[in-house]
């Protein structure tokens, strides 16, 4: 099941066909061959706890003659078939094939997944976790048994699977779309191949959505490790050469400064326990004046997605693979992570994206200049 780190990706499984009134671009995976591809692969994977067949192959008549065309995709952990963004892809004619895995009972860290037959597995590293907790969904993706899964992401639930997985992930702007958390912490999500499969994902979902075409080069401010992260220093020299060829493409012009903020952990727990601690209250403000002064000058901020690489099934540790993310949950700011190479050991790495609130569909439309110098995907 583990591909070759010098290979475009995983083995891809099923047919595809153009998507009607989208894109033509976007390839569409057959839900006969999606549904054929999840029973061969799955039982090594493990990222899926149900696979619709009955359920999907009865929607097809109906879903062919909307956009989508018979679309099929993932769905977030035994719920998400419930959820706004679910019921709207349904609506456009995408088929759901399944559910994804996401940690089991019990769990204290969330950077794995638990499928039917057992713990879900990195496509690309079979001795790695997933991460989490879009586990499946990401997996799913990454070994092409479908185009695009749902997530959430209230610490980075999209951004470090998708990293990990080297996949496309979005995490939108806090309260664009209904939030799956009473905190408010998570927003909705979308794994996808692409950008150009996560714009397909907010054409459905959102009521009104113009795709952005950005003006190149965009001004940009790199951080490393946001002012207080401790990062793996091979997974900074990816996310560096990253940087830099964004930057000799023209894709980007960056900035000086960085961006230093203080670290989110203490307050981030504390809203998500619901305490009324000042000092998180006072943490949270200082930090959204630091990127509201950041954004005033620039469209663009890039770190890693993560400060480690994906991490063996046993766990992380004391490590937060969520150090890098969830200042951004609490913030409310949209963030990507594209695929910005792998780590000597073959492991994927993320480049993260931070926009402007409210800038996603700019935001898009950057991780898209990104992914065509980085990853060589075209619109």
């Amino acid at each position: 099941m583990t591909a070759s780190r010098d290979a475009s990706g995983p083995p891809a499984a099923a047919e595809r066909t153009a998507v009607p009134g989208l894109s033509a671009s976007i390839g569409r995976t057959d839900v006969r061959g999606a549904l054929a591809a999840i029973e061969r692969a799955d039982p090594e994977l493990c990222a899926f706890l149900d696979i619709w067949h009955t359920e999907a192959l009865a929607r097809l008549p109906g879903a062919a003659r909307l956009p989508l065309a018979g679309l099929p995709f993932a769905v977030k952990g035994p719920t998400g078939i419930g959820s706004y963004a679910a019921r709207r892809l349904i609506a456009a004619g995408g088929v759901p094939v399944g559910s994804t895995s996401v940690p089991g009972p019990g769990t204290h860290w969330q950077t794995w997944g638990l499928g039917a037959h057992g713990r879900t597995v990195n496509p690309w590293r079979a001795d790695r976790t997933p991460g989490g907790s879009s586990a499946g969904s990401a997996a799913a993706v990454a070994a092409e048994l479908v185009e695009l899964a749902t997530g959430s992401d209230g610490a980075g639930s999209v951004r470090i699977p998708a990293a990990w997985c080297g996949v496309f992930g979005l995490k939108t702007t806090n309260g664009l779309l209904p939030s799956p958390d009473r905190s408010g912490l998570a927003s909705a999500g979308v794994l996808a191949r692409s950008a150009a499969h996560a714009h397909v994902y907010l054409r459905c979902v959102l009521d009104t959505y113009e795709p952005a075409v950005p003006k190149l080069p965009l001004r940009a401010v790199h951080s490393p490790d946001l002012g207080y992260a401790d990062v793996d220093p091979e997974v900074e020299t990816v996310v560096r050469g990253a940087v830099r060829r964004l930057a000799a493409a023209g894709v980007i012009r960056l900035v000086g400064g960085g961006c230093d903020l203080l670290d989110p952990a203490a307050a981030w727990q504390a809203v998500r326990s619901g305490e009324a601690a000042p000092s998180a209250g006072e943490l949270r403000r200082e930090n959204d004046r630091r990127l509201d002064a950041l954004f005033d000058g620039v469209p663009l901020l890039l770190t890693p997605v993560t400060p480690n690489r994906p991490h063996g099934h046993e766990g992380p540790g004391e490590l937060f693979s969520t150090a890098l993310t969830w200042a951004f949950n609490l913030s409310g700011h949209p963030a990507a992570s594209v695929p910005a190479g792998f780590t000597p050991d073959g492991c994927p790495v993320g480049l993260q994206l931070v926009a402007r609130r409210g800038a996603d569909a700019s935001l898009l439309g950057m991780a898209a200049a990104a992914e065509r110098v980085l990853t060589g995907v075209r619109p």
